[in-house]
């Protein structure tokens, strides 16, 4: 789910201008970039984009996109990836290349000064479900699955292996296998930082085509291991990378589809993995897997880019099986795999709003080495644990998993945030199951597949506030000493801590009691659960908070207030008013995460503070507005090109939906929220108090009407992606819609460097070392929803060599 976000603009008067100028919405003007070898122009102002649509990316003045050799050649090998804490598989030798390994002119590497995210029968009322009655603090937390059903198992694990650290690589998306986004290098610090220079950049030469602009939202991390960067572009093509220069190694274009695109075109990143006992000569003895658009898992020598021709079927498998019927667009992969103990663990995710009869949310275990299927857990069958019977498929609306897990290999488990069911705004349908396991983390055993237990943050949710943040694994410290535990990010703000082995809260939990009204009133959970440790939620708007660049869009907005339907954090959906959910489904937190300081006990979260503006519509309105499902449309007719909730027909249900994504004046198409819309917090992990505060981005790329202000005020703007933290003591992160990568001091939350992209930096970084410099590396990829310009760029710094 990869909502539209928006910024917004200050208001009147030249005092009025330069405060509120800065706030401007995500209106990020096209930019045309140039490119030769791997310098670039920056990007020049366009003409002002249509407020109510994403502004499409103006093309490239022809970039110098890798072209394929007329006949193919042998890819340039890395060099042998350094040892992890335990001894490495060797690599398999450099073979020929493979037809579809398409190994491309090396770019190097150029410093420059570039301008510029056993089911129980019924409900339980164990805590984290939803009570018949309001509860206590007591009632908010976890549940255990007592009976996991079939415990034998699963054949295809494997022992518990050593993993590779976060420091000189970067080996997970998430950095560790913890997924801190922590790094324990020290070279950059908030003293030198300031000396940072673009030291290569690298260009994929994955853009928009005619079948395919407005509909690019890369939002890739590369992994880092031994001294090849490993990198998906945002229609899955993987590239290896030299780290020091940007020179590519190999490639291979998996050959996506343009109609399989959901909501946007995004690759998030892949996962490594190193075959046990791995004889010297063994191709594949270290291999990327990554899944793709098209719904497919795919895996690749690292060393050469050949695909597995042991893993699935040539190094493919299709997850389309058990799904249904093939709908493109519809069901797609776009998040990296946890892999533990062997078996690679995949979710998908389905396109929301369409009908009740979507795609399953299914989880998957493969075998890391085979590709064959280790287990299945369907929640909505779980006696179900391998290939559905012929004619049949997995459970299908369920709630699925899109973004990603996170893996411990010692115990075992991999830790899935999952979504909501398929129709996000109406619950009237759903099975027992649907109402138990979503918006819910749930802990499973891969060695069984199973489930061990969960954490329902939200009871018959109705807002979607799916899980999208990967979760982090830490030491949480206690009076009795320190605990293993999980970092909970959540959509609506709450960020819990929660047992590792139990799923119970560490810290103090409360109950909100949710307001009356509502379609479904008598059907709604009264209570729902809330951290007493920290949330990002602001108070509750007031009509005072409503906000335009002119009196007359503030009035708009003002007394569009009055009319809708607002009661708090938990309204429920009105279809008679539009109602307003704050924050909106775009966070709180959302896909990029937070990260911890470990040796500092520091949580550095960035959210969006920002809400929406909805209506449920009811289905004789939706038929006359000829709303479809994406199977019943042309194939791929719209897929990616709106953002979701605007105008689904959630078919199945009494109610399609209408979400205005940022509440927006349709004239200026300036949010109604008044400034900051994003920021970036500090909180002290022991405690859950806050240590600093504040907003992220400037209004230099926004305006009203999509034309920029070029002012550099900071107003605090929506934002996409994570950050990285480090020993050294800087938080690195780009996110916001300004086009900018920042350094901010993590003692005092101050910036102390930034930087102008060629492109939107929606995208985590990551911070590694190769030959004794610290580097760190961002994807100036843009994103539609966002409205920040597209590119194919990866761009390196570092602090110059002495």
């Amino acid at each position: 789910m990869h909502p539209k976000r928006l910024t917004r603009s200050a208001a009147a008067g030249l005092f009025g201008l330069s405060a509120a100028l800065a706030a401007l919405p995500a209106f990020a003007q096209n930019t045309t970039t140039q490119q030769t070898g791997t310098e670039q122009t920056g990007p020049a102002p366009a003409s002002p984009a249509t407020p109510a649509t994403p502004s499409a990316p103006a093309t490239p003045a022809t970039p110098a996109t890798p072209a394929t050799p007329a006949t193919p050649q042998t890819p340039a090998t890395p060099a042998e990836p350094s040892a992890p804490a335990a001894p490495t598989a060797p690599a398999a030798p450099t073979a020929p290349a493979a037809e579809n390994v398409q190994p491309t002119p090396t770019q190097p590497g150029q410093s420059g000064d570039e301008q510029p995210e056993t089911l129980p029968a019924a409900p339980s009322t164990e805590p984290g479900s939803a009570p018949e009655q309001p509860g206590d603090a007591s009632d908010a937390g976890p549940a255990s699955v007592p009976d996991a059903g079939n415990t034998a198992p699963v054949q295809a694990a494997r022992p518990v292996a050593p993993q590779r650290e976060a420091g000189t690589d970067w080996p997970f998306w998430g950095g560790s296998e913890q997924a801190t986004r922590y790094s324990p290098l020290s070279q950059l610090t908030p003293e030198n930082v300031a000396n940072l220079q673009k030291v290569w950049t690298y260009r994929t030469g994955d853009m928009p085509t005619e079948a395919t602009k407005d509909k690019y939202s890369p939002e890739g991390t590369p992994l880092k291991i031994g001294d090849t960067l490993y990198i998906c572009s945002a229609m899955n093509i993987m590239t290896a990378v030299d780290a020091a220069t940007g020179q590519e190694r190999w490639r291979f274009d998996p050959k996506v589809p343009a109609e399989a695109i959901p909501y946007g075109a995004s690759c998030r990143g892949v996962s490594y993995y190193e075959v046990p006992d791995a004889a010297p000569d063994q191709a594949c003895a270290t291999r990327i897997i990554e899944g793709t658009i098209d719904a497919r898992l795919i895996a690749v020598d690292a060393r050469t880019g050949q695909p597995c021709q042991n893993f699935g079927e040539g190094g493919t498998i299709d997850l389309w099986t058990g799904i249904g019927e093939k709908v493109p667009g519809w069901y797609a992969v776009t998040a990296p795999p946890a892999i533990v103990r062997g078996i690679v663990v995949t979710g998908a995710q389905v396109k929301d709003g369409q009908a009740e009869d979507a795609p399953s949310g299914v989880i998957r275990g493969f075998d890391a080495v085979t590709g064959e299927l280790a287990w299945a857990w369907d929640l909505g069958n779980p006696e179900l644990t391998g290939l559905p019977p012929e004619g049949q498929t997995y459970s299908r609306g369920t709630p699925n998993m899109w973004t990603t897990a996170t893996g411990d290999e010692q115990s075992g488990l991999v830790f899935l945030p999952l979504g909501n069911s398929s129709v996000d705004y109406w619950g009237g349908n759903r099975s027992e199951a649907e109402n138990e396991w979503s918006t819910s983390l749930v802990a499973l055993d891969v060695t069984t597949g199973k489930p061990r237990w969960r954490f329902q943050t939200v009871r018959q949710d109705v807002w979607d506030y799916d899980l999208g943040s990967q979760v982090t694994l830490i030491d949480f410290p206690t009076d009795g000493g320190s605990r293993p535990a999980v970092v909970l990010p959540s959509k609506q703000g709450d960020i819990y801590i929660l047992d590792r082995e139990t799923g119970e809260s560490l810290v103090p939990m409360e109950e909100i009691k949710t307001p009356p009204g509502g379609v479904e009133e008598g059907n709604y959970a009264p209570t729902q659960p809330a951290s007493g440790y920290h949330t990002l939620r602001k108070e509750n708007l007031t009509e005072a908070d409503m906000w335009g660049v002119t009196p007359l869009d503030q009035l708009f907005c003002r007394i569009a207030f009055r009319k809708a339907t607002y009661e708090g954090v938990y309204t429920h959906p009105t279809t008679d008013t539009y109602w307003i959910q704050y924050p909106g489904y775009n966070g709180g937190s959302d896909w990029g995460s937070v990260a911890v300081d470990p040796e500092r006990g520091i949580i550095v979260a960035n959210y969006n503070d920002v809400p929406n503006h909805n209506r449920l519509i009811p289905r004789e309105e939706a038929d006359k507005r000829g709303l479809k499902p994406i199977n019943e449309i042309e194939q791929g007719a719209k897929s990616g090109s709106n953002a979701e909730g605007a105008g689904d027909p959630q078919t199945g249900a009494p109610y399609g939906i209408d979400v205005n994504a940022g509440w927006r004046a349709p004239f200026t198409g300036i949010p109604c929220k008044k400034p900051p819309l994003g920021g970036i917090r500090a909180i002290d992990l022991k405690t859950g108090d806050t240590l600093w505060d504040k907003p992220i981005g400037t209004a230099r790329r926004n305006g009203p009407f999509g034309i920029p202000s070029f002012l550099p005020f900071t107003i605090g703007t929506p934002n996409n992606g994570g950050s990285v933290v480090t020993k050294g003591g800087l938080v690195f992160i780009a996110a916001a819609t300004d086009n900018l990568i920042r350094a901010i001091d993590v003692k005092t939350g101050d910036v102390v460097w930034s930087d102008v992209l060629p492109a939107g930096g929606q995208a985590n970084p990551i911070i590694y070392e190769q030959n004794g410099r610290e580097y760190l590396v961002i994807q100036a990829g843009g994103h539609h929803f966002m409205e920040t310009p597209v590119g194919d760029y990866y761009i390196a710094y570092a602090l110059p060599q002495t």
